[in-house]
């Protein structure tokens, strides 16, 4: 345990001294992904496959700068200051470049971007949406990013008439609410799921998986999900809690275990020690963690325990989009991450409902439902539940410190 501790110091101290930063999304360039460290011993090498580029059809917020629209406004609403203030501050800056980009384009149709924060919680973002919902300039949302507070206010937007599209929210049962309000701009974790399942599987060649689910909405239902296309290889399952900093306990109970590949369901702030502590007590096999986990903030946390961490996301990777991430980068001052282009094609859409001179909720919700086009990330079209037709999944990778792309999973998911 002393070596692995020692190893693991002195690879995060080299990483440091060449001024490593973690940069999401970016493309692994090597074409072949040679494990570095990490705790994780016999890696398979996985061939990386290329970012997609830009579509050309891709649709942009400037549209042709012949907008026309009135006094009118979207809103973000979703964390900006809570515990995962990160994922939330992803899509937000998606958001602000969208809207900057199109009123810089269009003098006849001046949008205002008007920002909520929900901090993530179920419990205070109704009230935040209320206020939202109360403004009636407001004609759209982009939000809310996490599936717990999306499932305490869905209600209250469906009863205003008042569209929201999450580019984020990834719980499956948010679109079978009845909410006619509720757009999903990305695969649901039905989705993602099996793509995890079937790499853990097919390209780790995993027997024994232990899933460790924390007690967020989010969590619970994508560690379900896990376990079920895993079947019998989801040899064990452990819970932690939202806030919890020590995991003795639960790292014990996995090494007593000896899984081949451990599946953290949850989110970045508790992963990043979760997965410190699992490497630091000797476990040597593959760790897996979803989207909620595929920040900076995850590497900047778990220091050199990050190294080699698999992160599933049912988003593209940003390395292909190059103008958009320069744009991004000017603006926000940091690289696109998770759910940033989701973000931006999101606002997009939007936009493109106010250019037309919509001017009511009911004229926008109309206009979203029967939407078809191309945006960076993905073909938008939604079926009668809000959700998409067209749902790519791709794993990353820790790697020097970076998160990069690995493997398109999307066939693996049809």
């Amino acid at each position: 345990m002393y070596r692995t501790r020692l190893v693991r110091v002195l690879a995060l101290t080299a990483a440091l001294s060449l001024g490593v930063a973690g940069c999401a999304q970016n493309t692994d360039k090597t074409g072949e992904n040679k494990q570095s460290g990490g705790g994780q011993a016999n890696a398979p090498a996985i061939k990386a496959d290329p970012a997609p580029p830009l579509p050309d059809n891709a649709a942009l917020p400037a549209g042709d700068g012949k907008g026309k629209c009135g006094k009118v406004s979207i809103a973000y609403i979703g964390t900006i200051a809570g515990a995962s203030a990160a994922l939330g501050l992803n899509i937000l800056n998606g958001v602000k470049l969208a809207v900057k980009e199109h009123n810089d384009a269009n003098p006849g149709c001046q949008v205002t971007l008007k920002q909520f924060d929900s901090e993530g919680s179920p419990d205070k973002a109704p009230g935040v949406v209320t206020q939202a919902i109360n403004d009636k300039s407001i004609l759209g949302v982009v939000g809310l990013a996490f599936s717990g507070e999306s499932k305490a206010v869905g209600k209250a937007f469906n009863d205003a008439g008042l569209v929201t599209v999450t580019p984020s929210a990834t719980n499956p049962n948010l679109a079978k609410n009845g909410w006619k309000t509720f757009f999903r701009g990305l695969g649901n974790d039905a989705v993602q799921a099996p793509a995890v399942a079937a790499f853990i599987s097919d390209e780790l060649k995993a027997k024994k998986v232990c899933v460790v689910q924390d007690d967020s909405e989010y969590g619970i239902g994508l560690a379900d999900l896990v376990t079920k296309s895993l079947g019998s290889k989801a040899s064990c399952q452990q819970k932690v809690k939202t806030g919890q900093k020590e995991f003795s306990a639960v790292v014990g109970a996995i090494e007593s275990e000896k899984p081949d590949a451990v599946f953290y369901s949850g989110y970045y702030p508790e992963a990043a020690p979760f997965v410190q502590q699992l490497r630091d007590d000797g476990f040597e096999g593959s760790v897996v963690a979803p989207d909620g986990v595929r920040d900076d903030e995850f590497i900047k946390n778990a220091g050199g325990s990050a190294e080699g961490v698999y992160l599933s996301c049912p988003c593209l990777p940003s390395a292909g989009f190059t103008k958009f991430s320069k744009d991004f980068q000017a603006l926000a001052k940091r690289a696109p991450s998770t759910y940033s282009p989701e973000g931006y094609d999101a606002t997009t859409i939007l936009l493109k409902g106010l250019d037309k001179g919509l001017k009511t909720r009911a004229e926008m919700l109309n206009f979203v439902k029967n939407y078809q086009g191309q945006g960076l990330t993905k073909q938008f079209k939604w079926n009668s539940d809000g959700e998409l037709t067209e749902t790519p999944v791709w794993m990353y990778e820790v790697k020097d410190g970076k998160i990069v792309q690995l493997k398109d999973m999307t066939k693996a998911t049809s």
